[in-house]
């Protein structure tokens, strides 16, 4: 079996810290998900450690300053130092905001060994670190040398090499000032007295049971036969043993530059004309078309933009949840311009267009499109998606929507209306907080049982809701009622009788911020038959649903 490729890690601990623009002396912690997961030098020195609920933290160091976690910052401030290491060499990957990884073989024999290659990336990357700090500092208006604190912080940058990626990951992780390096052939036992937790969160269940099966280390896994380990945790304990036994076989996927894509004409004289411009485009799409098929690559986002001869420029994105073939851009590109010159969409030019330019904002690898048993399309649902895209290109993309299910505890939140066009499913890894998809087999917490209201009322009407005698009815801190109701009124309408009731149901979401909800819902049937469903928030009774 061949030795797995030599690789070099490069991690920057608690990068999210200098991301956000904070010295190492500030007193400073990044939380998300109300969880530390990057401590400044100085609220270390506190007692501040990552992992730490957000209170537990400002506990131990008074005066602590809480940042948001941000990854888009984190991954944008990573950038150029990944960007100053491709200097040395073109085989960089990005492993995520604050650590990449490339291989060693040709790099090394330039600089003269892995040792030399693993001091040389880390002067580049604090270098480089030390700008972005800076920059960052500058932008959120702060007066302190970032800059000096980042690049001359001798721990900054941790360089491991060793063979395979994880190896050199675990080595990253404790290396000292100026890298560790693993010999050639030595993982393995480097590797064995590592605990079996280092197998990184994705393999935390079966790290939890091979420690509790007295397994406390990689060595330990690394020296039970492969038929035993297949057969008792399966693929993942094949997977996880092959690690430990340093046989890591994924390379490095170097960064290729992506090919531009974009493409522009010209307009001499300028254009007014609704048909001539969108002659110039049926080229243009044809000709990005062209590119992006020879590329293997399908668009389903671009961008339409023109510039006009009194220097105006209108931009408008189209989304498309399949792929936009040649067809498909023009047509789009044809009905934006239309409702540009036609004054119809909102911005319309007051001059002729000068140039005409498509850009690719996303692109994915092409699968084809699968046709019918006896060949076209459903000729229906095209001639509908057109018009609705067409109507889009005159009203603009939020004018069409349609209705997507998604998870929720109240009614309204239980539909999302989204663009034509947009994709319709919940993205996978979405944030807490995000809507739990439709075809989800667990019922959403707090959410009322089946079946569904048949009316949702948006917003929800006003109501009253009386006991005994006129009495209000109150909903406790503890969710429970303050007398039984027995009469419902919608609008300042008259009252009807309350035959059956059921509730309340409490619910308290976000409650640890500003814009958290707290109310409680409750079901109703008056003696005119109706069913309804009414919650109490701020105060108020409201009528937020019927049956039917």
């Amino acid at each position: 079996m061949s030795r797995p490729a030599r690789i070099l890690v490069a991690v920057w601990p608690d990068w999210p810290i200098l991301a956000a623009g904070r010295s190492p002396e500030e007193r400073a912690v990044v939380v998300s998900a109300n969880r530390v997961v990057a401590v400044t030098v100085a609220a270390r020195a506190e007692g501040v450690e990552t992992g730490l609920r957000r209170r537990e933290a400002q506990g131990r160091c008074p005066g602590l300053e809480v940042i948001a976690a941000d990854m888009g910052r984190d991954a944008r401030a990573w950038e150029p130092v990944v960007a100053a290491v491709e200097q040395l060499t073109t085989s960089v990957e990005v492993l995520g905001p604050g650590s990449l990884a490339l291989a060693t073989r040709g790099p090394s024999r330039y600089f003269g060994g892995d040792a030399a290659l693993a001091s040389r990336v880390c002067e580049v990357a604090a270098a480089a670190a030390g700008r972005v700090c800076e920059v960052a500092a500058a932008a959120a208006g702060r007066v302190c040398e970032v800059a000096a604190a980042a690049a001359g912080r001798s721990g900054g940058c941790q360089v491991g090499v060793a063979d395979g990626r994880f190896a050199a990951g675990l080595a990253a992780g404790v290396a000292p000032p100026g890298g560790l390096v693993v010999p050639p052939g030595a993982s393995r036992g480097w590797l064995a007295p590592q605990p079996v937790r280092a197998l990184g969160p994705g393999l935390a269940e079966l790290a939890d049971l091979l420690e509790r099966l007295g397994l406390p280390t990689l060595g330990d896994l690394a020296a039970l036969p492969a038929p035993a380990v297949l057969g008792r945790f399966g693929p993942e304990g094949v997977m996880a043993r092959r690690l430990a036994l340093g046989l890591d076989g994924r390379g490095v996927q170097g960064r290729e530059p992506p090919p531009d894509l974009a493409g522009q004409a010209i307009m001499d004289p300028p254009e007014q004309r609704v048909e001539a411009a969108a002659f110039v485009a049926k080229s243009l799409a044809d000709e990005l078309h062209s590119r992006l098929e020879a590329a293997g690559l399908a668009a389903t986002m671009v961008a339409i933009e023109v510039e006009t001869e009194h220097g105006e420029r209108l931009v408008r994105h189209w989304r498309h949840e399949g792929a936009l073939n040649a067809s498909a851009l023009a047509e789009r590109t044809r009905w934006q311009l239309d409702g540009w010159l036609s004054g119809a969409a909102s911005g319309a030019p007051t001059g002729g267009l000068t140039r005409l330019r498509l850009t690719p904002l996303e692109v994915r690898p092409d699968g084809g499109r699968q046709l019918g048993f006896w060949g076209g399309t459903a000729d229906a649902d095209a001639r509908a998606a057109r018009a609705m895209a067409r109507v889009q290109g005159l009203l603009g993309p939020e004018a069409v929507v349609t209705a997507v299910r998604q998870g929720g505890r109240g009614f309204a939140e239980q539909i999302r209306l989204v663009p034509w066009g947009d994709a319709r499913q919940v993205p996978a890894g979405r944030p807490s907080g995000a809507r739990e998809p439709a075809d989800c087999p667990v019922p959403w917490p707090g959410r009322l049982s089946r079946p569904a209201p048949a009316v949702v009322h948006q917003p929800p009407r006003p109501a009253d809701l009386c006991g005994a005698g006129g009495l209000p009815v109150e909903v406790s801190g503890r969710g429970v009622l303050s007398t039984v109701p027995v009469a419902l009124a919608v609008e300042n309408g008259p009252f009807q009788e309350i035959l059956h009731w059921a509730g309340p149901w409490p619910l308290e979401e976000r409650w640890w911020e500003a814009g958290g909800r707290r109310r409680a819902l409750i079901q109703v049937v008056t003696s005119s038959g109706a069913a309804h469903v009414v919650s109490r928030e701020a105060g108020g009774w409201w009528l937020e649903a019927s049956y039917e």
